[in-house]
């Protein structure tokens, strides 16, 4: 079992002061074993935060990201599950799945993360899995008049299942909810389904700490 975080769009401090404290309730040091950033981080300290959340962390480089170290993609292998990341930005029309599907096919993925949108999503389409975390701050975007709901994902990855949980901060309370998807390929059909509650993530050491991009 891999427990993966999938967060981005945080726009720290442009337009976000911090991240929910509910939220950094939840995630603490020694539970999460991997994150993937979609991006638009902004800043070091929020970086910085992140590692120590995790210590395994890679980040795409968003629209508003500062740093030209990041990466415009990443692809990270959970036998036998792939899984690429981008912003989003480079999707037209924004959001659009079938273009999301030709990223998908050109970065020989199985489950594609992108963001840009503000807008949480995970669906299946296209013999593929897309996850769209939103924004974990619930940052305002030019797309639409409103205020964003504060999301994150998180990823628990067994074999060629993959469980995702979102986490929603809805009224002040945070609220989870549970999307499976399943890899189709033969030799592992019968892989174990999920046994990880919602809000209970379990200790883990993490791997080894990466040098900074900052």
């Amino acid at each position: 079992m891999v427990l993966v975080l999938i967060i981005g769009d945080l726009h720290i401090p442009h337009r976000v002061h911090d991240l929910p404290a509910k939220f950094k309730k939840l995630l603490v040091p020694g539970k999460i074993q991997q994150i993937l950033s979609t991006g638009n981080v902004c800043d070091k300290e929020t970086y910085d935060w992140l590692r120590t959340v995790a210590s395994d962390v890679h980040v795409v480089r968003g629209d508003y990201d500062e740093s030209a170290a990041f990466p415009m993609s990443v692809t990270v292998t959970h036998t036998p599950i792939r899984i690429g990341v981008i912003h989003g930005h480079q999707c037209i029309p924004t959001g659009d799945l079938d273009s999301l599907s030709a990223i998908a096919r050109t970065m020989d993925v199985d489950v594609l993360v992108s963001g840009h949108t503000h807008t949480f999503q995970a669906i299946g389409y296209d013999n593929h899995f897309f996850v769209n975390p939103g924004s974990a701050t619930g940052a305002w975007t030019g797309a639409y008049s409103g205020d964003p709901t504060p999301s994150f994902a998180l990823m628990d990855i067994q074999g060629p299942v993959v469980v995702t949980y979102v986490y929603q901060l809805i009224e002040g309370e945070v609220r989870v909810e549970k999307i499976e998807w399943r890899k189709e390929v033969e030799a592992f059909k019968e892989a174990p389904r999920s046994t990880v509650m919602p809000q209970s993530i379990p200790s883990s050491p993490g791997p080894p700490q990466p040098q900074s991009v900052w």
